[in-house]
C-alpha cells in the first residue's frame, strides 16, 4: 500500500473528493453515512454531491442523491429516518434542501409534500421574544449559529421555488437577529450561541453570548448567508443589509486568519493559546463562503488572494491522497453547548472534543470549497 501524500494543487480536486465519497457506497448504491438517518451532515454532503455533478458534468451524481433521499421520503410526503416534527429541531431542516431540487426536476408530489412538512415545522418552531428560532425545543430560548445554516437557505429557496415571499422575510429576520445577538463588537466575530434567558452555565450573564468564537459555528453562519442570498430577489429590502453584514463579518474573519498556514483555529478568538489548533471543517466552510461570495459579487473588497491562501492551506495542512482517494484530517468531531451530558462552553471543553479524519462534517465543506475555488479560477481563466 502506498503511503498517503500531501496535496499541493487544487486541479480537479472537486471531482476527486466526490468520487472518494461515492466509492464508499454499498452494493445497493447507498452510502452508509448518508442513508442511515435523516441528518444535517448527510444533507450537506448530498447538496455538495449535487453541486459537484453540476460543476463536473457527471450525470451519475444527481441519481445518487435521489436514491439516498428516496430512502426517507415516503409516497405521502412523510419523512423517515428519525424525523419527528414535534422535536422542533432546526437540524432536521437541512436535508430538505435536496427535496426542493428533486421537486423542481421531477415534479413528484411526494417531494412537494415533504417540503411543506418541513415548513410546517418552521411555522411552529419555538421562538425568542424577538422572534428568533430556538435551535431545538430541548434548548429553550437559545439561538445557535449552526441553526441558521440548517434553516435560512431552505426558507429562501422554498420562497423562490413556490413563490412564497414571506419566507424570504423570515430567513432575513433570523440571519439578522442572530448576528445582532452573537456579534462581539470588539473583534467583529460571532460567538457560537446566545441564550436569551441567561440561564445556561455556558453563557455570559450580561450579554447572553457563549464565551468563545468556535470556528465551525462561524463557518455555518457564513455559509448560511451566502447560500440564502443566492435565492433572494434583487428588490428584497433586506438583501443589501445581509450583504453588508456578510462583508463586515468576512473582514473580521480575515483579520484572524493564521498568516503562516492560511487557515483558521478551532477557537478563532484564541489564536496561539496553548492547546488551540488549526481546524479543517471551519476552514473549509469559511473558504467556501468567501469564494462563493466573491464569485457572486456579494463581497466588494474581500481579497481573493487571502481566500486562495486559505484553500492552499487546507490542501497543505489537512489533505492527503492515496489509492483510496482524497482524505481530510484535523476535523473536530463535534461540539455543542448544554444538553444532558452538559457541555459548558469552556476553553477546555472545545479542546476536549475528538479530532478525526474523513468525517463528512469536514469532507462535505471541503468539496464545496473546492467547487467554488475551481469556479473562481475558471472565471479568471486559470483552470487548464
Amino acid at each position: 500500500m502506498k503511503a498517503a501524500t500531501r496535496i499541493h494543487s487544487g486541479t480537479n480536486m472537486s471531482g476527486k473528493i466526490a468520487e472518494t465519497i461515492l466509492a464508499l457506497t454499498d452494493e445497493h448504491g447507498y452510502h452508509p453515512q448518508i442513508a442511515n438517518k435523516w441528518g444535517y451532515v448527510s444533507g450537506m454532503a448530498l447538496l455538495a454531491i449535487s453541486w459537484a455533478g453540476d460543476w463536473t458534468g457527471k450525470d451519475s451524481y444527481q441519481p445518487f442523491v435521489k436514491r439516498q433521499m428516496d430512502a426517507f421520503i415516503q409516497d405521502d410526503g412523510a419523512i423517515g429516518g428519525f424525523f419527528r416534527l414535534e422535536d422542533y429541531n432546526l437540524d432536521h431542516i437541512n436535508k430538505g434542501k435536496n427535496v426542493l431540487r428533486l421537486w423542481r426536476e421531477t415534479g413528484e408530489e411526494k417531494y412537494q409534500k415533504a417540503a411543506s412538512l418541513l415548513i410546517t415545522q418552521l411555522i411552529g418552531q419555538p421562538r425568542t421574544e424577538e422572534g428568533g428560532y430556538w435551535h431545538k425545543k430541548i434548548y429553550p430560548f437559545q439561538m445557535w449559529l449552526d441553526g441558521l445554516y440548517m434553516s435560512s437557505p431552505y426558507m429562501a429557496e422554498y420562497a423562490a421555488t413556490f413563490q412564497k415571499n414571506e419566507w424570504f422575510d423570515e430567513a432575513a429576520k433570523q440571519l439578522l437577529l442572530v448576528e445582532k445577538r452573537t456579534r462581539n463588537p470588539l473583534n467583529g466575530l460571532l460567538h457560537h450561541a446566545w441564550d436569551e434567558s441567561r440561564e445556561q452555565r455556558w453563557c455570559d450573564g450580561t450579554t447572553g453570548r457563549s464565551r468563545y468564537v468556535w470556528g465551525r459555528a462561524m463557518g455555518w453562519y457564513a455559509m448560511a448567508l451566502v447560500d440564502s442570498l443566492e435565492h433572494f430577489p434583487a428588490d428584497h429590502p433586506k438583501r443589501g443589509q445581509l450583504m453588508g453584514i456578510f462583508e463586515r463579518m468576512c473582514n473580521a474573519v480575515l483579520r484572524v486568519q493564521d498568516q503562516q498556514s492560511g487557515v483558521w483555529y478551532q477557537l478563532m478568538d484564541c489564536n496561539g493559546r496553548e492547546g488551540n489548533y488549526l481546524e479543517a471543517s471551519g476552514s473549509c466552510m469559511l473558504t467556501y463562503a468567501m469564494a462563493k461570495g466573491i464569485r457572486l459579487g456579494y463581497l466588494a473588497e474581500i481579497d481573493r488572494g487571502a481566500v486562495e491562501r486559505a484553500y492552499e492551506g487546507i490542501l497543505d495542512r489537512f489533505a492527503t491522497e492515496d489509492e483510496k482517494g482524497v482524505h481530510l484530517h484535523g476535523i473536530c468531531h463535534g461540539a455543542g453547548l448544554g444538553g444532558r451530558k452538559y457541555r459548558d462552553g469552556s476553553y477546555e471543553y472545545y479542546m476536549s472534543e475528538a479530532v478525526v479524519s474523513d468525517a463528512l462534517m469536514g469532507v462535505a465543506p471541503f468539496l464545496l470549497a473546492s467547487i467554488e475555488i475551481e469556479r473562481l479560477r475558471e472565471e479568471a481563466g486559470e483552470l487548464e
